[in-house]
């Protein structure tokens, strides 16, 4: 791998970022923080990175994943009245764990969407590595809900979908956005030790 490639890479992506995918990266970071810190303000700061990945998505005609964009962006609105309107303890939405078969039947039926659409981008369209970005999207589909269900192991799931898409990303040469999901990651394992502490402290 060469270093000095992909350090060019990263300062011309730097360099190559407009206002509204700085605000829409920044807003993004906080979100993730604040979802590990259970605050509702996680929720406004999606709204605000969401709708400027919806405007940048216009902007550069990818329209699929525009559709995208807006689902968190109405998950964002439903996952802050869930945890504004939820089961509360001191003011905050309980965090709850999903038992073994509701993970299990969601693998199953992740997966199975998965293959479907990773066949279809595959055979239906020049998409770059089809099977990893329809596992990305679909498992992020599925973790965003959890979330906003405030369900423990949606983090576990997370640490997973962005330590893949760090890879996804860095075999299309975007370094920036690589790194971003390498801060992803770690982010998404002091949420998960976040919440796992509060929820032993909930119940203990």
């Amino acid at each position: 791998m060469d270093w000095q490639i992909i350090q060019d890479g990263i300062v011309s992506a730097a360099l190559d970022m407009t206002k509204a995918e700085i605000i829409a990266v920044f807003f993004g970071v906080m979100y993730v923080v604040l979802a590990a810190k259970e605050s509702i303000w996680c929720w406004p700061a999606a709204v605000i990175s969401v709708g400027h990945y919806i405007y940048l998505c216009i902007q550069v005609q990818l329209y699929a994943e525009m559709g995208l964009q807006v689902f968190y962006l109405v998950m964002a609105f439903y996952g802050w009245w869930v945890w504004a309107n939820g089961k509360h303890k001191n003011d905050k939405r309980v965090i709850i764990t999903w038992p073994l078969k509701y993970h299990a039947a969601n693998i199953a039926v992740s997966v199975a969407f998965t293959m479907g659409l990773g066949f279809i981008l595959g055979h239906y369209t020049d998409a770059k590595n089809p099977f990893i970005d329809s596992f990305t999207t679909v498992f992020a589909l599925v973790a965003t809900f959890m979330v906003a269900r405030k369900v423990l192991e949606n983090w576990l799931y997370w640490i997973v979908i962005d330590a893949v898409s760090i890879y996804l990303y860095a075999s299309r040469e975007l370094y920036l956005t690589s790194l971003l999901f390498l801060a992803y990651t770690i982010i998404a394992l002091v949420g998960y030790l976040s919440w796992k502490k509060a929820y032993d402290t909930e119940y203990a």
